[in-house]
């Protein structure tokens, strides 16, 4: 399956400050903006809101 553009690889990074980070890709025609999205974070062992980086 190759890779393209219209689904890159994008880096969700905590916003607890924790460091803890998840990897996805997501569409850039339906998602224009930068992903958030709520996710379990081991390190502060709740779910807390994840925001995608550049």
């Amino acid at each position: 399956m190759a890779r393209s553009e219209t689904r890159p690889v994008v880096v969700l990074r905590s916003t607890a400050g924790t460091g803890h980070t998840y990897v996805t890709r997501k569409n850039r025609r339906n998602d224009p903006d930068r992903l958030a999205l709520r996710k379990y974070d081991p390190a502060a062992g709740q779910h807390v809101l994840f925001r995608e980086t550049r």
